[in-house]
């Protein structure tokens, strides 16, 4: 091919790329003899695709013509890159371009070699895998840019290696060793990695295409890359007679001396020198640009602006604004000195919000007043998934459904979602929380036989209820909630046999066939959920994926620790998308940054612009040193800041723009992005003020302001007599007493605090084992030495964490063992414990009270001492005289009145004591009693002679004020006690708490 003058075009950002794009390609190649659809366009991306085909529609629409053959366009990025092209490209020369390594399988065998050059330094299961995946990255990364690995043994690298800091040196020496491990290995197979097959198709297809033009016209459009194998093809794309290249917002009014300021971009001075300079502005957003040309041997004069405009273009003023906002810092002084119309940013506004919350609603807000306009079209554009998925929310409110082309991780979408349950029941042991998120998962038992079967999945969740049960699925059928119902027994019985095979595969924590699990975990999810669990974008992404990963793992033979399966998933199902079907709104599109490129809508919103979101943090390199990438000339992290730039400026170029951005995230107070803080220095204070968007605030404000709603009545409920008439039990009458309203909601309506799956242990829980041993410890006969062996077999029981097993043991051993001498002690003085955990009730005038004894001994003198166990501090005499804490007196009148003769056991107790297992401050040890009674210096409590006759009246004044009498369970009666929280949400106490004043009797 003859040498011929490259043809390289630029569609300004105010011009509207892929609009404009198609307005000078239809003209130029839709011939009558089908000349559009011999036009082969090279484009960076699957989404660029899709982009350019809405732009030959709306194209096509707007002409009024008939219909359009569209031109065959091909993603560059794609490994059948020689397939794609077709005739084009000459398939015989092409197959001799070795086949790219699979490249699941390479990350699989990058992890053993991690392992075998490293040992157990290496790490194991997600963590060997999390490294292996950085490692491909850093070996791409060199790949793309034409540099092999075995470049970094070269004498000029070794000596800026050996000038690095140690923890350099080590994890180049690591890369290497590991690198080498993997090309002996690919070199055995005949294959190469991606990056490289790529760069080769583009070097065969540049020298096959030098050597015989197409004849048919090819154009790239839109391609910023800038390795070295993609620059020479777009270099002999631009020479081809009937070939062109246009670049996406190259900045031709840029001056030739902030041009050169640039810095080297891969133009070295001499052979000798590194292409890249420490002082190069990578975060410059034409600094990619200049890359790219000066790879193409592409001088700057040489590219001419492209001759159409969009359907949405901006003013020409924008493109001048937004070459002086992105000046280098020395040249960006002259802003001073640029007179107020060429700093003006016409149709740009800045919107500050005060969190993430707020800014989604403004988004929202501002999508649809633009709605209102027909045919317009809005774009959000943003990094920040999160603010996504917010403003999608609030764009429900107008059952607007947007487009957003990012679409959701596979981990988020309800197939995904389901794989990985499976696999962290199967890493936690049939844990409560996945168990039952597993089980009431919409896939699972979908059709006619679901609300039978959630039924049953309500059951267990309620048996599942509070701390964890043994691991296992036997652990759980033989749970008591469980063997009490048959029916959920049954159900469990069939429904732990579809799960069993999943548990059979963790047995020890040893490391078994990654792609047996896989299969055991398809046959398990199929049994759940049948096919329909393959259905739908997100099914067939799973499928895919699942199906990748266990081929390659078998071809591997990689072996992997069960509990260690989910998080593996979970890595991979993170970095796939379910992206969404076409049927979204025509006019709303929501785009991550490389998803935005090439697209253009009437308003563009620019949302999440803060630092570390756009742009993201520049995190170097951990593989490489950053003087070594520079002297080879890669990009180092600031290269990605300069993309951002671009994808800003290109955004900017929207005939509408908003700049969005938070002042403080969940985690705190956070940085604007420094392109917002760039606009408003150029701006300055008096222009930036005028470009503030205003309106929506009042928007916001109108949407969300309310009438403050009248204080809700402190509860007092006042149920029928005969609703009253309930049976009271000795804890019971303390709250009946101190906060009616809970004795109503618990004794009359039956509500019962539902505790959290997998709850932690509870200081209940510690109480119900102390409580359990000396129960066993009582029917055994107190023999000496044998509670503290029954207290270690009750805390092995308990289904707590090991930690806190640990915290409890030594405090509860050393107070037991105190319990156990204090009882010895007293049988020796003839007091003998007669009950333990001893139920009993009497009938008090009609009403029912009953109570369980901790333990009852009988006196030398036949009276009876009431003893009730605390694992933490007794309550106060003061509590106990005001009659809030009425147990101990309340089970003495039991006694008295023969509550407790059916256990053969009557008399009239005398003492009344609680027997406390926390430290006794005094003696600074383990374990006190405390008896409650008015006498000798206590300044508290009742006196021993009226202890039961006060309890008795006690009893009455409460039998008479809401049991037989007709008095309301009023809500915290006595606030300044202290009360459970378990019915505050039903008795609405931040409602009325605090406005007490203002409350008025309910009903």
């Amino acid at each position: 091919m003859a040498e011929r003058s490259p043809r390289v075009y630029t569609i300004a950002a105010h011009r509207g790329f892929a609009d404009a794009l198609v307005a000078g390609l239809i003209p130029r190649h839709a011939h009558a003899d089908y000349g559009l659809a011999r036009l082969t366009l090279l484009l960076p991306s699957r989404r660029a695709i899709r982009t350019l085909t809405e732009a030959f529609i709306r194209a096509a629409g707007n002409s009024g013509g008939g219909g359009l053959l569209l031109p065959r366009m091909v993603a560059v990025g794609e490994l059948d890159l020689d397939e794609a092209l077709g005739p084009l490209l000459d398939p015989l020369g092409a197959a001799d371009i070795p086949p790219a390594v699979d490249p699941v399988w390479r990350w699989l065998r990058l992890a053993e070699h991690l392992r075998a050059a490293e040992g157990e330094a290496a790490g194991q299961g997600a963590a060997l895998l999390r490294r292996a995946e950085g490692h491909a990255q850093g070996l791409d990364r060199l790949l793309a840019e034409d540099i092999l690995p075995e470049r970094l043994l070269a004498d000029d690298v070794i000596g800026i290696v050996g000038d690095c800091a140690d923890h350099w040196r080590e994890a180049t020496r690591r890369f290497l060793t590991v690198q080498a491990r993997w090309s002996a290995e690919l070199a055995a197979l005949g294959q190469v990695d991606p990056p490289t097959r790529r760069n080769l198709l583009f070097y065969h297809a540049a020298q096959a295409w030098r050597a015989s033009p197409p004849a048919d016209p090819v154009v790239a459009a839109g391609i910023t890359g800038a390795s070295p194998a993609l620059a020479q093809l777009l270099r002999v794309i631009s020479e081809l007679p009937q070939g062109a290249v246009v670049l996406p917002d190259l900045d031709l009014a840029l001056d030739d001396a902030v041009w050169e300021e640039l810095g080297r971009a891969g133009m070295a001075p001499d052979p000798v020198a590194p292409p890249l300079e420490r002082g190069d502005a990578l975060a410059h957003p034409q600094y990619h640009l200049k890359l790219l040309l000066n790879r193409m041997g592409v001088n700057r004069g040489e590219v001419r602006p492209w001759h159409r405009a969009g359907l949405a273009a901006a003013p020409p003023a924008r493109a001048q604004a937004i070459s002086s906002l992105f000046l280098p810092p020395g040249p960006s002084a002259s802003w001073a000195e640029l007179p107020e119309a060429k700093r003006r940013l016409a149709g740009v506004r800045l919107l500050e919000s005060a969190n993430p919350a707020e800014e989604a609603q403004a988004i929202a807000l501002l999508i649809r007043a633009a709605l209102e306009q027909p045919e317009h079209r809005v774009a959000l554009v943003t990094p920040d998934r999160g603010l996504a998925a917010r403003v999608s929310a609030e764009l429900q409110r107008w059952n607007i459904q947007a487009d957003d082309s990012a679409g959701v991780p596979l981990s988020h979408a309800a197939a995904g979602r389901l794989a990985l349950l499976l696999a962290e029941v199967l890493a936690e042991d049939a844990a409560p929380v996945p168990l039952i998120g597993l089980l009431s998962h919409p896939l699972v038992m979908a059709g006619e036989g679901r609300a039978a079967w959630l039924e049953q999945v309500r059951g267990l969740d309620l048996a599942l209820r509070g701390p964890r049960p043994a691991p296992g699925l036997a652990a759980i059928a033989l749970l008591r909630e469980v063997v009490r119902q048959p029916a959920l027994a049954a159900w469990w019985a069939g429904a732990g046999a579809l799960l069993a095979p999943l548990l059979a595969l963790s047995g020890g924590g040893a490391e078994t066939s990654l792609a047996a699990q896989l299969d055991t975990l398809i046959d398990v999810a199929e049994a759940l959920c049948g096919e329909a669990l393959w259905a739908g974008a997100d099914g067939r992404l799973l499928a895919s994926t699942l199906e990748a990963l266990r081929a390659a793992a078998q071809a591997a033979g990689t072996g992997l620790a069960p509990r260690e399966l989910a998080s593996v998933l979970r890595d991979r199902f993170d970095a796939v998308a379910v992206r969404p079907p076409w049927g979204g709104h025509p006019r709303v599109a929501i785009y991550g940054l490389l998803e935005a490129r090439l697209a253009r809508a009437d308003l563009v919103i620019c949302g999440g612009l803060v630092e570390g979101v756009w742009p993201g943090r520049a995190a170097p390199d951990p593989l490489l040193p950053p003087a070594v990438l520079r002297h080879l000339g890669v990009p180092t992290g600031e290269f990605r800041i300069g993309l951002a730039a671009h994808d800003l400026a290109g955004a900017l170029g929207a005939p509408q723009v908003v700049l969005s951005w938070a002042r403080r995230d969940a985690a705190g107070p956070v940085i604007p992005s420094r392109f917002v803080l760039r606009v408003q220095a150029m701006l300055g204070e008096t222009l930036a003020d005028k470009h503030r968007e205003v309106a929506v605030g009042e928007w916001q404000r109108a949407l969300n302001t309310v009438p403050l709603a009248d204080a809700h009545p402190q509860p007092r409920p006042r149920p029928s007599a005969a609703q009253r008439r309930v049976a009271i039990s000795a804890t019971a009458l303390d709250r009946l007493r101190s906060d009616p309203y809970q004795f109503y909601a618990s004794a009359i309506l039956g509500l019962r605090r539902l505790d959290a799956l997998d709850a932690p242990p509870s200081p209940a829980l510690k109480g119900t084992a102390v409580h359990e041993a000396l129960r066993r410890w009582h029917g055994e006969g107190y023999p000496p030495h044998r509670l503290q062996v029954l207290t270690e077999e009750e805390l092995d029981r308990l289904s707590a964490h090991p930690l806190m097993r640990a915290l409890w043991r030594p405090r509860l051993v050393a107070a037991l063992g105190w319990a156990e001498e204090r009882v010895a002690e007293l049988r020796a003085e003839g007091r003998v414990p007669v009950l333990a955990e001893a139920k009993g009730s009497i009938d008090w005038r009609g009403v029912t009270i009953h109570g369980r004894a901790d333990r009852i001994d009988r006196l030398a003198d036949g009276a009876l001492a009431i003893i009730d166990y605390k694992t933490g501090a007794p309550p106060s005499g003061r509590m106990v005289q005001e009659g809030y804490a009425l147990q101990l007196g309340t089970l003495g009148l039991i006694a008295r009145e023969g509550g407790f003769a059916a256990r053969g056991v009557a008399g009239e107790p005398v003492r009344f004591e609680y027997w406390s297992l926390s430290r006794d401050t005094k003696k600074d040890a383990f374990g006190y009693v405390s008896e409650p009674v008015l006498e000798g210096q206590k300044k508290t409590g009742l006196p021993r002679d009226r202890f039961l006759d006060q309890t008795a009246e006690f009893l009455d004044e409460a039998l008479d004020n809401w049991i037989l009498g007709d008095q309301p369970f009023t809500a915290r009666l006595n606030p300044e006690l202290g009360s459970y929280a378990d019915y505050d949400q039903l008795m609405r106490l931040d409602e009325w708490f605090w406005r007490q004043d203002k409350a008025e009797e309910a009903p």
